[in-house]
């Protein structure tokens, strides 16, 4: 079965204040895309970097991995499944390659693009990328 976009936003298990996906813009078997506005509010902001708040960069890589492991993962399960089944799939993260190119300021926009490595027996391998407003890469992943 393939599901909207407005299902699979809905299917991602982090929930506020933990989800850092506003909605998903494109999806198929080989790619996955979509955005997240970083709120001023964030609570995370207060302590990091007080007067120059900058988003760490855990945050930058669970919101890549959000988009480009965990949604790309339920789509790619419900294929195969059901949307009931895609909703019980504990997502288990393993490791990671990232590299950070440039900061992510409080109400920044991001884009992130996820492209499937390999997915078999429910293991998905993701190239991730995060993009700024203005097209530059943010961070990739592995």
């Amino acid at each position: 079965m393939n599901l909207s976009h407005q299902q699979l936003l809905e299917l991602i298990p982090q929930q506020a204040p933990f989800r850092f996906v506003d909605e998903i813009t494109e999806v198929d078997d080989l790619t996955i895309r979509g955005s997240y506005r970083f709120k001023e509010s964030e609570d995370f902001y207060r302590g990091h970097f007080p007067g120059h708040p900058v988003t760490p960069g855990v945050i930058l890589l669970e919101s890549m991995c959000q988009v480009g492991v965990v949604a790309h993962g339920i789509y790619l399960l419900a294929k195969e499944e059901s949307p009931e089944e895609a909703r019980l799939w504990t997502t288990m993260f393993a490791d990671a390659q990232v590299e950070f190119l440039k900061p992510v300021y409080p109400g920044e926009r991001i884009t992130i693009r996820g492209e499937r490595i390999f997915w078999r027996r429910r293991k998905l391998r993701s190239k991730v990328e995060m993009f700024a407003a203005d097209g530059k890469l943010v961070a990739q992943a592995t």
